[in-house]
Formats: structure tokens, C-alpha cells, sequence
């Protein structure tokens, strides 16, 4: 594949990954100022399972609600407005314009928050509090696994209206590893996350 392609295909897989980066910013402004608090209820409504909590405390119905409307947000955005700027069609990897409403996003975006459960769920099973850490090859493991979950959700979704090669789903990883912990880490600075992980 020529290096101009695989620029292309790097970027543009990016770009289509703003709109659920955006929807986790949301969530964190949220969580910073008490927006949508009416929401910030435990998933799992405080229910055990073998003598420990489902999904713990911090997983509440606000996550998916919030990330799914500031991705419709951002991906509204890109259709509307950036998809009629040259330096912004020229990344796409389809026409924004034939795609689906706001509302792709939308279910993106809560798939995204939701495929983050079974990590916690497996964690509370180990005992792992929620912003916690294992030690060893299994913290490698749920370091790699927190920081990779929510593109499940994602490509779930959108794999529907974009194609989903393996290109760009490599791309996704290697993206989303690489700017997961910086947002993290600034999102627990900026006083939107309890812990810096």
C-alpha cells in the first residue's frame, strides 16, 4: 500500500473515531460538574454476585447516556459542517454525507460505554476495585483491556455503514492505546475522573 494510501487510512480512521473520543469527553465534563446527575445510578442498582458487586458503583446509567449524545454531537458536526471543508473530505473513508443520521453515532457511542461492563465485571470477580489495578501479566492484561473495550462497542456499530478492514481496525488499537491513557490522565487532572487510570 503506498505511504500516501496509508496516511490516508490512519487518518481517516481518526476522524471517525472523534465522535466516540468526543462522547467520553462529555462524560467526563458530566462527571466534573454534576450534569445529568439524575443518571449517575449504579447500572447494577448496588446487586452482588457471589458476595461482590456486578459491575461496581462507578459504571452508572450516565456513562452510555452521555458518551452516546456527545458522539451524535460530534458526529452531526462532522456531517453538517467539516464534511464541506476540503481538508476534512479528503480524510473520510466514505462520503459523511451517505451516511447514517446522528443517530449511528448515538448507538455507537452508548455500544462503546457498554462493551466497558465485562471488564468490569470480570475485575469485581478478581476482587479489583474500580480504578484499581492486578499485578503481573494479568495487570498487563486489564491495562490493555481498559484501555482497547470500548472499540468493541464501536466497530460493532459502525462496521455496518464503514467498512471495517483490518487496516482500520488496527489503526483503532493502536490509536485509541496510544491516546486512552493521555485523556485518562488528564481527565483525573482536570478533576473529571476519581483515579488517574
Amino acid at each position: 500500500m503506498p505511504g500516501a494510501e496509508l496516511t490516508r487510512e490512519i487518518l481517516g480512521t481518526a476522524y471517525l473515531l472523534l465522535p466516540v473520543l468526543s462522547g467520553a469527553a462529555v462524560h467526563g465534563l458530566c462527571m466534573r460538574y454534576g450534569w445529568l446527575a439524575c443518571l449517575a445510578r449504579p447500572m447494577d442498582a448496588g446487586r452482588r454476585f457471589r458476595g461482590r458487586p456486578l459491575f461496581g458503583a462507578s459504571k452508572t446509567f450516565r456513562g452510555p447516556v452521555a458518551v452516546a449524545l456527545g458522539a451524535a454531537a460530534a458526529f452531526a458536526l462532522q456531517g453538517r459542517l467539516l464534511h464541506r471543508l476540503d481538508a476534512f473530505a479528503s480524510i473520510e473513508l466514505v462520503d459523511y454525507a451517505q451516511l447514517p443520521g446522528w443517530w449511528l453515532a448515538l448507538l455507537a457511542g452508548a455500544a462503546a460505554e457498554l462493551s466497558e461492563l465485562p471488564n468490569s465485571f470480570v475485575k469485581r470477580r478478581l476482587g479489583i476495585e474500580a480504578g484499581g489495578t492486578a499485578r503481573g501479566g494479568l495487570g498487563v492484561l486489564f491495562y490493555l483491556w481498559d484501555q482497547l473495550d470500548l472499540l468493541v462497542g464501536f466497530w460493532l456499530v459502525f462496521a455496518f455503514a464503514v467498512p471495517s478492514t483490518p487496516l482500520r481496525v488496527v489503526a483503532s488499537v493502536a490509536l485509541v492505546g496510544a491516546l486512552h491513557p493521555l485523556v485518562t490522565l488528564v481527565g483525573w487532572a482536570l478533576g473529571m475522573r476519581k483515579t488517574p487510570r
